[in-house]
């Protein structure tokens, strides 16, 4: 009798179980629903690249309230939810809603104490503006990670400087050149490309090599578009050697040389397997509605700047040289990690951020000047790629040390969902 009583008590301590998971299911059914018609019906200004637009697109006080009532909404209705009870693909679209809730949030406390009469000045930094430094930090988190902060960021930019430096010093000491002949080497001749038709003749080889190599890198490649390779001929990007757009790869041929040390890295960067391919790959991985509400440029430009370490696997890099030339970049890069913070939350002056640079690269301050300009106008996006880069990195290190490793399994995991914020991939992966 005690046995059956027992059974009976497991049974319906079964069926009740069963009962409230699939209420729980059913709930968060309709909290997302709820959450993705209220979302879109609010219309939020989509964000935008230059902070000036940002802050005069901000809406009236009546609509900011309206917003913060969803959010607040939400969040209580989100706190009911056990995302323990969640299968995966609904608790993807529970830490979304939540990592949104916050950042919203945050933004909703800046843009209520916004005056709208506020003269703004895309020539200076948003450090300038009322309450510039809380403003920064707010956009450090959407363009890179809800996680970060300008402290953490500006010593892992001193750090990626350390580690840069020390692999161009490497590649150079192994050519047995001193430092100085080792710098006059790199502006020989045989580096520059003139001629148009040799510049695509290039691209088009290192587009064959990667062809053959990547398949076995990285998943869905046969069910990606080709990319074209063409000469651009927008001269406002003639500061970048070269772009992706709409399925072309472009690169830039003006009153410079081409420098044939960024034939590989850029390929990859831009069209496979960097942007053209991750891009393709949010057509064919599936994603939820949810999902699609959103876009995480620490992904995006993480992943582009990642796949460069990939370079000798693929292909893209024949000699040293074409390594060097990635190496070269990513100090700019990791330059400009140090000096978007310092312009942005610090107040660096030009000057200070120009001797900043000059400590770490020489010869190049007609870029200097550029970047600067750039990250005054766009604060915190230049961070993207490296912050996105080195968390790709680490999971790639960590997933090297199991057993049974391979690139192509690691990479259909990195890119099962598209495009996610890097602190959501990494607690995944580290749970997983």
């Amino acid at each position: 009798m005690k046995l059956q009583n027992l059974k009976l008590y497991l049974i319906t301590s079964l069926i009740l179980s069963l009962f409230i998971q699939a209420d729980s299911r059913s709930g968060f059914s309709a909290l997302k629903e709820d959450f993705y018609n209220g979302y879109t019906r609010l219309s939020i200004p989509a964000f935008q690249i230059d902070y000036t637009s940002n802050l005069e697109s901000i809406r009236s006080k009546t609509q900011l309230e309206k917003q913060q009532q969803f959010f607040d909404q939400m969040l209580v209705r989100l706190k009911s939810i056990d995302p323990k009870e969640l299968p995966d693909e609904d608790l993807l679209d529970y830490q979304i809603m939540s990592y949104e809730i916050a950042l919203n949030q945050q933004r909703l406390s800046l843009e209520k104490k916004w005056d709208p009469k506020t003269p703004l000045d895309g020539n200076k930094s948003i450090y300038s503006t009322p309450n510039g430094k809380d403003w920064y930090s707010y956009l450090l988190k959407k363009w890179v990670d809800r996680s970060v902060t300008p402290q953490e960021l500006f010593e892992f930019g001193v750090s990626e400087i350390k580690k840069v430096k020390a692999n161009m010093q490497r590649i150079q000491l192994s050519t047995g050149l001193s430092k100085d002949a080792f710098e006059t080497y790199l502006n020989v001749d045989r580096f520059l490309i003139t001629e148009p038709e040799k510049v695509q003749t290039a691209f088009e080889e290192v587009k064959k090599k990667v062809a053959k190599l990547a398949p076995k890198m990285f998943p869905y490649l046969d069910r990606i578009p080709d990319v074209a390779i063409d000469r651009g001929s927008n001269p406002a990007l003639a500061h970048a050697p070269a772009y992706y757009s709409n399925n072309t790869f472009y690169y830039n041929l003006f009153d410079k040389p081409f420098n044939r040390r960024q034939l590989g890295w850029f390929y990859v960067h831009e069209a496979i397997p960097g942007h053209h391919y991750q891009g393709s790959l949010n057509r064919i991985v599936k994603r939820s509605e949810i999902q699609e509400l959103f876009w995480y440029p620490g992904f995006l430009e993480g992943w582009g700047a990642y796949v460069e370490h990939l370079g000798e696997e693929l292909d893209a890099y024949t000699d040293m040289y074409d390594e060097y030339g990635k190496w070269e970049w990513d100090l700019i890069r990791s330059v400009r990690v140090c000096l978007d913070i310092g312009i942005n939350y610090r107040g660096w002056s030009d000057e200070k951020a120009l001797a900043f640079w000059n400590a770490h690269i020489e010869d190049q301050e007609d870029i200097a000047k550029r970047e600067i300009a750039r990250m005054k106008r766009w604060p915190a996006q230049v961070i993207t790629y490296k912050y996105g880069e080195a968390a790709l990195l680490s999971l790639l290190e960590n997933a090297k040390k199991q057993e049974g490793f391979n690139f192509k399994d690691f990479h259909k995991r990195m890119l099962q969902h598209g495009d996610i914020p890097i602190s959501i991939l990494l607690a995944r992966e580290n749970q997983g």
